[in-house]
């Protein structure tokens, strides 16, 4: 059965923080870059964003949107972040959503509703005083066919599990409409095997995408699809676990340590802990002496109910992957947002389809020949999890090395160089 592609969480150009080239033309040509099959169209309670997406969208049969007079293949879902911040049970709760909906049409509506609550002029993910089970029940009043999947759920401030102002469990937060949470966003600092550990999301699927503020983030977290063919319903129906022939095929991730939150920390004096080492100092940092910001891990291994290492039988498998051009820049030891980078990811582009497939498929003999040696390497030690990493904490990125750094200073050289 084919395998689709999909990225359904990331930001437009009217999001605050966010590359001007966020907008549907570039995201069409990245996702093709990428090997994403579909996008999210991103921000459509945005009224501008919006009225661009009227103007150039038009619906396929396949209750999907591409892109007018184009010649991209993309799809695109129509979907968005949304901010609730409100009090419940005595503490101010900062939970982010993903809302999906079916069409224009249903998007208008739920913009005229949300409109009433908050500013939705002021950025392309709105910040509402509302309590995240008010707007499930918008959404489910919306459309039938919409749904709301809480959004990286681990992260400590803005998140349905967050450390600092999250709930326990999703029935807290959702109440007796909590049988409509059908899935759930790992986000970057975790990956599923964390959240296999916890009973109360087994019913739930598992879904991960990028959260991405540039056109080049495109998909370094994504879900892939198994369906009989691309449609909507497809989609919804494999999101929400129908028993159907739809259904997620696996979840391709960030290696989770190198999510900003994977472990706890103080950023302002450079403290970074695992959780064994945040239990015994009770949470104060050990320089300034304030409280530290709880991690992902953490708090993941705070909630589970389930050992380290848990592994269910009918969870679908995943996928940890570097981006391409992080590995190239290593093999060529210089950045990756330098020239020499982009010049060997234009030209592995031509040869490889798409970086997804570069990363995921392309035999390691047929690597040897598209490139240089050590990039081929590189790619397979991280298709191994053959990394040295420094976890990420208290929004400090972690970092993930491929090759040593005697290795990283040793000239990447063309085979043909070496005879």
């Amino acid at each position: 059965m084919p395998h689709y592609i999909a990225d359904l969480h990331f930001h437009s150009k009217y999001s605050r923080a966010v590359s001007r080239d966020m907008d549907l033309e570039h995201i069409a040509q990245w996702a093709r870059t990428k090997g994403i099959d579909v996008a999210t169209t991103a921000d459509f309670t945005h009224p501008v964003w919006y009225a661009e997406l009227q103007k150039k969208l038009q619906r396929e049969d396949d209750g999907l949107y591409s892109l007018k007079n184009n010649g991209h293949a993309t799809r695109f879902m129509l979907t968005t972040e949304i901010s609730c911040i409100y009090s419940k049970s005595g503490k101010t709760r900062r939970v982010h959503h993903v809302i999906i909906m079916p069409d224009l049409e249903a998007v208008k509506k739920i913009n005229g509703r949300l409109n009433l609550i908050g500013n939705l002029k002021s950025d392309g993910r709105p910040i509402l005083g509302l309590d995240s089970k008010e707007l499930l029940k918008i959404v489910l009043d919306t459309s039938p066919d919409a749904m709301l999947i809480p959004a990286h759920i681990w992260t400590p401030w803005f998140s349905m599990f967050g450390s600092m102002s999250g709930f326990d469990t999703v029935e807290e937060c959702f109440e007796d409409l909590s049988p409509h949470i059908h899935a759930v966003e790992t986000g970057l600092s975790s990956d599923p095997a964390m959240n296999w550990r916890l009973s109360q999301l087994d019913r739930m699927q598992i879904v991960s995408f990028s959260d991405a503020h540039s056109p080049q983030n495109l998909g370094r977290e994504a879900t892939v699809f198994e369906l009989p063919q691309l449609s909507y319903g497809n989609l919804t129906n494999a999101l929400k676990g129908k028993k159907t022939t739809s259904s997620i095929a696996h979840t391709i991730e960030f290696y989770p340590e190198e999510g900003r939150y994977h472990w706890d920390g103080h950023r302002n004096c450079a403290v970074r802990l695992a959780p064994a080492e945040t239990k015994k100092l009770k949470g104060i940092c050990p320089k300034c002496k304030k409280r530290m910001t709880v991690g992902v891990l953490y708090r993941a291994n705070l909630l589970a109910d389930r050992p380290d290492g848990y592994k269910p039988a009918n969870r679908p498998p995943y996928r940890s992957l570097v981006p391409l051009r992080e590995i190239i820049g290593e093999a060529l030891n210089v950045g990756p947002a330098s020239k020499k980078v982009q010049a060997e990811y234009e030209s592995l582009i031509q040869v490889g389809k798409n970086e997804l497939n570069i990363l995921l498929n392309v035999p390691t003999e047929e690597l040897a020949a598209m490139t240089l040696p050590k990039i081929a390497e590189g790619i397979e030690r991280v298709r191994a999890g053959k990394l040295t990493i420094s976890p990420g904490y208290d929004g400090e990125y972690g970092t993930v090395h491929v090759f040593s750094e005697a290795e990283r200073a040793a000239p990447a050289m063309r085979q043909s160089t070496l005879f």
